[in-house]
């Protein structure tokens, strides 16, 4: 009896899996997630662009085997499509050192170089303002962009 509602909890997970929705990167999605675990698993997650990078950074060097083109199909797909919900905009021109850092996940003194330059010209109107600031990386700014409010 065990083993019989076993198999029809099995059946009823597998029949509810989930279906990925269509665009640019679904069937290399489906490809590089089954190389080592379910697609329900890989999309469970809710991040935003710079987590799903991370995490497929984290896949790649458990041995995903992916090209640079698959790579960012994936990339955008899930940033898109499984983005995190309650990631909170970090407003530049009004937050403290303490927000940037936690909000944005700056190193201190990045954080406290941006009061600073925010201080000394005035507020930011724009991510190419915001890359004006020293010692802050603007690759990193772009993976970030989405959580940057002005």
């Amino acid at each position: 009896m065990r083993l019989h509602v076993a198999l029809l909890m099995a059946g009823s997970i597998w029949a509810q899996a989930p279906v990925l929705p269509d665009g640019p990167g679904h069937d290399e999605t489906e490809k590089l997630c089954k190389q080592c675990h379910e697609v329900a698993r890989s999309i469970s997650l809710r991040q935003d662009r710079n987590g799903w990078q991370t995490t497929m950074a984290k896949m790649s060097a458990f041995g995903m085997k992916a090209t640079d083109a698959e790579y960012a199909l994936v990339l955008d797909f899930l940033a898109k499509n499984y983005g995190a919900e309650d990631v909170a905009r970090v407003k530049v021109n009004e937050a403290t050192a303490i927000e940037l850092e936690s909000g944005l996940s700056l190193k201190r003194s990045q954080a406290r170089a941006v009061v600073a330059h925010r201080e000394k010209h005035g507020n930011f109107k724009s991510l190419g303002d915001l890359k004006q600031v020293p010692g802050l990386d603007a690759a990193m700014l772009d993976a970030k962009k989405d959580r940057i409010a002005y």
